[in-house]
Formats: structure tokens, sequence, C-alpha cells
């Protein structure tokens, strides 16, 4: 059965290739119509469905048609399985990628739902054994887009960099609930959010602070494009570790311990992507960052160097309603 189901993703892909030699800045993606197709406006023959705007594979937008309401739910996402979650639509799931994030075990361990791959690598097969009505990715598998969409309609969300963390999600979750008829959910969830940004920011206002990612032993710094841009571009901390119109890589750049010497600021916030991971044998964040040249900076002095409590939702779930509450606890917790 296995090497029957191959064969057809083998043919489908192949298909896909073939008819894909010129690509468009649009936000339309021509492919080639059958019955999976997501991309292509419905006839007056087919189910109702409605377009939804999301990602390609290249991170540009386009619009994909999804059947309303749909029942099964292959969710390749932590941030979109966060969304239904929340959106009390855990029962539609029936394929999630490997997480041990604790607030979604429920979902991930429920009887009859099948592990359909990680974050980078989705099990193609497995997805297609389930028959999903539509398919919720994220920006790590976007190789897979063309892929996954040929074996049901698939939405693919990312965090804006243009916007940020807290605008997107909103944005992403409203998409999301949008499918289903429950937009007005959204406002509900969010009700609080403003408040409690707002009055981070008072703490924050007139505040420097290095943001960085420990990984490998080394630390990166990182800027208000990626990971913790919450920590700088909503709640407001002067972020002096890279200059305003520095993009930062993924994981930030390599900084040294001099560095965060020579800029001395009131504040270090530090994500340990190591244990995010669950890196095994690695060294934790605590005891890297905990040197003597680290020591002698205002930060440490004051009790202001800040390895987040939930290293594993900022890293590999940002972008969900429960994790931006969490991300926000952390920041509550000791921002003074």
């Amino acid at each position: 059965m296995r090497k029957f189901i191959t064969l057809i993703l083998t043919f489908i892909l192949v298909l896909s290739l073939a008819a894909c030699g010129q690509s468009s800045e649009n936000t339309k993606v021509e492919e080639p119509k059958n019955e999976t197709t997501t991309n292509e406006q419905p006839t007056a023959k087919e189910p109702k469905r409605i377009p939804v705007i999301g990602l390609d594979e290249e991170s540009k937008e386009v619009e994909t048609y999804i059947a309303k309401d749909p029942q099964r739910i292959a969710v390749l996402d932590l941030a979109s399985l966060d969304i239904l979650k929340s959106l009390g639509l855990a029962d539609r799931v029936v394929g999630v990628t490997t997480t041990q994030i604790p607030y979604l075990q429920d979902v991930v361990t429920k009887e009859g739902v099948k592990n359909i791959g990680t974050l980078k690598s989705p099990d193609l097969e497995a997805i297609m054994e389930l028959e999903p009505d539509l398919i919720l990715m994220g920006g790590r598998a976007g190789e897979f887009y063309k892929q996954l969409y040929q074996i049901a309609p698939t939405l693919r969300l990312s965090t804006y960099k243009d916007k940020g963390v807290v605008e997107s999600t909103k944005i992403n979750s409203q998409k999301i609930a949008s499918i289903f008829g429950l937009e007005e959910k959204v406002d509900e969830l969010f009700q609080g959010f403003d408040t409690r940004i707002q009055a981070l920011k008072e703490k924050a206002k007139g505040k420097t602070a290095i943001v960085g990612i420990v990984t490998n032993g080394g630390f990166n710094v990182a800027g208000n494009d990626g990971r913790l841009s919450l920590v700088g571009r909503e709640i407001g901390f002067e972020n002096i570790g890279v200059e305003s119109d520095t993009q930062t890589v993924a994981h930030g750049n390599e900084a040294s311990f001099e560095f965060i010497v020579q800029k001395n600021p009131d504040y270090i916030f530090v994500l340990d992507r190591d244990a995010a991971i669950a890196t095994e044998g690695a060294q934790l964040a605590k005891d890297i960052m905990e040197n003597e040249l680290v020591k002698s900076t205002d930060a440490y002095k004051d009790g202001n160097l800040v390895i987040v409590e939930n290293s594993a939702v900022w890293y590999t779930a940002e972008g969900g309603i429960s994790a931006l509450d969490i991300m926000l606890k952390d920041l509550e917790s000791t921002v003074k």
C-alpha cells in the first residue's frame, strides 16, 4: 500500500513540476487542474470554497480556495495547531507534527490523531492516507508546499516581519477562523493583550536591551525582525545589539561577549535554542551566559539577565494565541 501511495505522490509531483515552468509574482498560482488542486477557483458544480491568502513555497502571497468548515485537518505548524485549539476546533485534527509543547499534548496524544512528521519534514504518505480536507503548514516546511496542496487544500502561514508577532498572530488567527465562520471568536480571544503589552511598554520606556539566541555554545544577537522581536518591536526596548536597518538571520548574527560588555545594556534577553529543540548534550544558556564578562554588565548586576522560561514556545510555536499569552507572561515575570 505504501509503495502504491509513493508512486502516486511521485506521479503527481512530476506533473506539477512539468506544469510549473513559469512562475508568477501574482497571488494566483497556475497548476494543473484536478480534484485536489487548491489554487484554482472552483466551478459551479464543486462544493463551495472560500479564498484565503497564504504563502507559497517562496513565501509569496497566494490565494488558496478552501472548502468551508473542513472536518479533517492535518497540521504541520504549531502556531496553527494552537489557533485551532483556541477556537475550539481540536476535534477536527486528524494528523499533527511532532512536538513536546505541554499545552498541545492533549491534541498530539489524542487517540486517533496520527503523527505526520516534523516541522521541517512532513510525512507525505501518512498525510495522504489521512485524506484531509485541509492542510495547515508553517514556514519551515515551505519546500513541500506544492506536494502538499496536491494532496489537499493547503494554507501556509507565517509571521510577517513587517507587522510583528502580535499583529501577525491576529491576522493568521482571523484567516483560519474565516474558514469556519468564527472571526468574532478571535476578537474575544485577543481581549486583554493590548492592555498587557501597554503595561510592559511603560516598564520598557527609555531602557536598552540586547536580544539574542544561545546556540551551539555561542551567543548570537537578534534584531527586531526575527526571534524575540516582540521585545524590541512591540514592547519597545531599544534594541542596541544591531543597527535598526540591519536584517538578522534566523538564528541571529554571531557576537562576542566583549560586544555585550561594550554595549552595556539595561537588559539582556536570551532564547535558549538548544533547550528549545532538546539538543542532546547541549550546554544550558544559563551556564554559557553567566561568565565573568556578562557578570560585569549593568544588566547582570541589576538582575536583568533574562533567559526566557519557555524557550521552546518562543522558538517553535510563535504565532499561536496561547503562545502569545505565554510569551507575555515570560516578560511580565522578569521586566521590572
